[in-house]
């Protein structure tokens, strides 16, 4: 069943999710903002709960200096959507922005599966 929370919870929920990401990890990501969006791009699935947009470090070259920041989005709705529980909200956030995260270190899907956080 569908519930709801207002954006300013859901955005305090991100930011405790980032904020567990392990400083080590943390400090290696460069370059990179967080938002979050109530619905996907048009383009895009209706269900899908993040998106990675921008060059991943592996695929960067030496000119790539300047560059605007890439972007990691979370989208709401259908997080909420796919959630039954706040329990389960939280837990599903933190695996989206851990592998939206990934995508930034050249991580794909595959091996986001298999390491399960897909």
């Amino acid at each position: 069943m569908p519930w709801e929370m207002d954006a300013a919870r859901f955005d305090a929920l991100v930011d405790e999710a980032l904020d567990a990401i392990p400083d080590e990890l943390a400090a290696l990501v460069h370059n990179v903002v967080v938002l979050v969006a109530d619905e996907p791009p048009p383009e895009e699935a209706d269900d899908l709960l993040g998106l990675y947009e921008g060059v991943a470090l592996t695929e960067r070259g030496l000119n790539e200096g300047g560059a605007l920041p890439d972007r990691i989005f979370l989208f709401r709705r259908p997080l909420m959507d796919y959630c039954d529980s706040l329990e389960q909200l939280v837990e599903e956030i933190r695996v989206t922005v851990v592998h939206e995260i990934a995508h930034h270190f050249g991580i794909d899907d595959d091996r986001l599966h298999a390491l399960g956080y897909g």
